[in-house]
């Protein structure tokens, strides 16, 4: 029973705490104030309310949260972003981290008189960042991409160098030794064993993922391997973070690819929705932590920590950023305040050994300051910085567009509402006949007023497309799940046509308002492609290519080992719109499709016959054709 009790009470607390997550975000949304933040601050009230301490070990930080988090911003991460500015995320997550951890250990010693072995130790487990709700606040107002992938590719990985550095610092210390060349070796074995180990899973994971065909089966093996990399890394005594981040790119590039549209909306919904509660768990859970009196009794030491880490941070970013590809000094400014520090420094402080005696305590205050300056000050000041900075600014257009639409909508509601008055006989008809014209005309000329601005910034013409379309989209979609709850259709037809509002919702923004504004089907068909692809891929290349505008013809057929069903997709081209075919085809089918029209090493000789090309079990063919007539 004295169990039974136990499970409930955790319960409660669970429940309470996703009460207080959900309250905070509603009320974020009005305050504009990052949501990490706020829930810092209720995990700070509380612990003035609890008489039973919440003990959070390092443990359930790096073993629990971490992976989840580290997985998910890696999944959707943009990898061709990001080895465009590998030179400088390298400089930032290795030569920094390292740069970072000299200038906050001699900063330290000097100031506040520590053993110079102490203030090191110290410099390397605050070295990592964290800029959760900075990347937060990036996403929201729409900063520049570039700028986010370096933020958030710099704390991927410095995350894994920053504890492989600060293990080595504290063996350094309880050992009273160091050996140069032995630390260096011992670096990158451990960071390169990691990376290795991560590269592996991930890519045997994305072969899985490709040879199954179900959605769950698929976000279950993600979720395998998230944690799976770690636990594997750290058993291999390599880094399991840089596994977890490794394994987290190879299946957001190549994983991504093997799965279905329906697939790829779950598992992005899924680790969005994971990532949400561990990271609100992870802030409420540090505000809980604070212990505010003696963070009060350390402030000295506080004060010194904190201005030592934005010493080393500034030196770092404004002394490495020069090198690599040019980086605007706006953004520079950027970097530098947006190196928050969370969870992985109070992971690493909590893991400080008693052996350490008095200065466990004082090193675990000083990060605690630091954490809590950072996500308060630093975090809150974010969004005013971009605005300051020019990096987040509203077009004139975008002005007198709101402006436009806000009337037409206001005077549209008065309408309605004067409508309803008169409907129930509160407004009499001579009144009604008299203002209603006026109103109306109104109306009309404020609902006019929002197509001319519309059509003078075609950028919002097509912002305002694409979120209609996504809405009618997803309304299909429920409308469905309805019909499925309501016996009207039945689970293999719901699936089918599921399937097809997910590709159309899979379909990119830029794809689908190209399609829109100049991909309408006109012109004679000039090529004819003749596209052979499994029972499998009939569905998600047939929407793919209809999504674009090119019309199909199929054909069934049989075929192929065990005699499996395939299809003969015949697809006219017009002039110009091949390398959209093939573009569809290979972003669609789970097997690359690949396409030939002249010799190889003779680009410049068309083939009289088609050339014909299996890829692994896809075969296309390509004519050109003279002469075409539509009866």
């Amino acid at each position: 029973m004295e169990n039974t009790a136990d499970l409930v009470e955790i319960e409660f607390l669970i429940l309470g705490a996703l009460l207080i997550v959900s309250f905070v975000g509603v009320a974020v949304r009005r305050f504009r104030v990052p949501s990490t933040v706020v829930l810092v601050l209720v995990g700070i009230a509380l612990s003035f309310r609890t008489s039973q301490p919440i003990n959070l070990t390092s443990d359930i930080i790096l073993f629990l949260f971490l992976p989840p988090l580290l997985f998910e911003a890696a999944f959707h991460l943009d990898l061709r972003q990001l080895q465009r500015d590998t030179p400088t995320i390298a400089l930032l997550a290795i030569v920094g981290v390292l740069l970072s951890t000299i200038i906050v250990g001699g900063i330290i010693s000097v100031g506040t008189g520590l053993p110079l072995g102490i203030a090191l130790v110290f410099g390397s487990m605050i070295a990592a960042t964290d800029p959760v709700s900075v990347v937060a606040i990036f996403r929201k107002l729409g900063a520049p991409k570039r700028l986010e992938v370096l933020l958030e590719g710099e704390s991927l990985f410095n995350d894994g160098t920053a504890i492989v550095l600060f293990g080595l610092a504290l063996e350094a210390l309880l050992i009273g030794e160091f050996n140069i060349i032995d630390g260096l070796l011992s670096f990158i074995l451990v960071s390169g064993g990691g990376i290795v180990v991560g590269l592996g899973l991930g890519w045997v994971v994305s072969r899985m993922i490709a040879m199954v065909d179900d959605h769950l089966i698929e976000t279950t093996l993600t979720t395998v391997l998230a944690f799976g990399a770690y636990l594997v890394a750290e058993q291999l005594h390599v880094s399991g973070v840089l596994a977890v981040v490794a394994a987290g790119l190879v299946t957001g590039s190549i994983g991504e690819k093997g799965m279905s549209p329906t697939t790829r909306i779950v598992v992005f919904n899924f680790w969005e929705y994971v990532t949400f509660l561990v990271n609100s768990a992870v802030f409420l859970l540090i505000g809980l932590q604070m212990e505010v009196s003696a963070l009060w009794e350390s402030r000295v030491l506080g004060l010194w920590a904190i201005f030592a880490v934005l010493v080393a941070r500034a030196i770092s970013i404004y002394g490495l950023t020069y090198f690599g590809r040019s980086i605007p000094s706006r953004w520079r400014h950027v970097l530098f305040w947006g190196g928050l520090r969370g969870a992985i420094a109070l992971a690493l402080a909590l893991s400080l050994p008693s052996a350490l005696g008095e200065h466990r305590n004082t090193l675990t205050m000083m990060t605690f300051s630091v954490v809590l300056f950072t996500l308060l000050f630093q975090g809150i000041t974010m969004e005013g910085l971009l605005n300051r900075l020019g990096l987040i600014t509203v077009s004139d257009a975008q002005i007198e567009y709101q402006q436009r639409h806000a009337r037409a909508i206001a005077a549209r509601s008065g309408y309605e509402h004067v409508e309803r008055l008169h409907q129930i006989g509160l407004v009499s008809d001579h009144t009604w006949e008299k203002i209603h014209p006026i109103i109306l005309e109104r109306t009309k000329a404020l609902t006019s007023a929002v197509q001319e601005a519309l059509q003078d910034a075609p950028e919002l013409e097509a912002g305002e497309l694409i979120t209609a379309r996504r809405e009618s989209l997803r309304t299909q979609r429920n409308t469905l799940s309805t019909l499925r709850s309501d016996g009207v259709i039945g689970q293999e037809t719901y699936q089918q046509l599921v399937a097809e509002v997910d590709i159309a919702l899979d379909t990119t923004a830029e794809q689908w308002s190209r399609q829109v504004f100049d991909e309408q089907f006109e012109g004679n068909i000039c090529q004819l492609m003749m596209v052979v692809i499994q029972d499998r891929d009939l569905e998600a290349v047939s929407n793919a290519l209809s999504s674009r505008n090119i019309p199909t013809t199929r054909i069934q057929s049989m075929g192929g080992f065990l005699r499996r069903r395939n299809h003969l997709l015949l697809v006219g081209l017009p002039e110009g719109r091949l390398d959209q075919a093939v573009e569809a085809l290979n972003n669609a089918g789970r097997s690359k499709v690949e396409y030939v029209t002249s010799p190889k090493g003779m680009p410049g000789v068309v083939l009289a016959e088609p050339l014909r090309l299996e890829v692994k079990g896809a075969t296309v063919f390509v004519f050109d054709i003279d002469r075409c007539e539509v009866i």
